[in-house]
């Protein structure tokens, strides 16, 4: 899709120095959770532009992008998007990417920082759908913990804070699923180190590396 102006329709707190922003959906406008969108303004006259990943599980109507920020030293970028209200109207494009949920009956999504976003949408979609999903989720300060919370009944949640707790869940949980990893490429590193431990192997992942 060419970029494409769009309404916001709600921010929300959702961890530490992390928002949530809901987007109305333009017309044809497609994206599935793992996809990531471009959204762009200008500041100072210049033309800005980041990349979110979509973290709802559709994008009927809305969607969500999960935008982790830092309070000390965000950018100018940062600041547009902490500044958005409901009703503002934004800019964006796409959705971009190859590594998305497809409706795999069985999925093991590792997450580490802000991968969690495209994690608890894939999560929702897969037990929307019926699917067996496991989420490892690495981060000493975790986010969207409530909608994590509220799918551990349906979907088996891990969420630890050092890469100790981390390899022993993978280890746990790695089976013949579809491989999901989303997160900074320290992370993918170590995930890639524990899957290959834990008797598996990187080929055929749905990987994305957030920088």
């Amino acid at each position: 899709m060419e970029p494409t102006e769009t309404t916001v329709r709600a921010v929300r707190d959702v961890g530490p120095d992390t928002v949530a922003i809901d987007l109305d959906t333009p017309a044809d406008f497609e994206g599935t959770p793992g996809q990531f969108v471009k959204l762009s303004t200008i500041i100072d006259g210049e033309q800005e532009a980041r990349f979110y990943t979509i973290s709802s599980p559709d994008t009927d109507e809305t969607f969500e992008l999960t935008v982790g920020y830092d309070p000390e030293d965000g950018g100018d970028f940062s600041e547009y998007l902490l500044s958005l209200d409901a009703g503002n109207a934004v800019t964006v494009t796409g959705p971009f990417g190859s590594d998305f949920y497809e409706g795999e009956s069985a999925s093991l999504v590792l997450a580490g920082g802000p991968g969690v976003g495209p994690a608890v949408g894939i999560a929702e979609a897969a037990v929307r759908d019926e699917n067996d999903v496991t989420v490892v989720y690495l981060d000493d300060e975790p986010v969207h913990t409530e909608r994590l919370d509220a799918l551990a009944g349906d979907a088996e949640i891990h969420v630890v804070d050092d890469e100790d707790g981390f390899r022993d869940a993978v280890g746990a949980a790695f089976d013949d699923q579809q491989l999901f990893v989303y997160g900074f490429t320290d992370f993918l590193d170590l995930a890639e180190e524990t899957i290959e431990d834990s008797g598996g192997s990187f080929e055929g992942a749905k990987v994305e590396n957030f920088g």
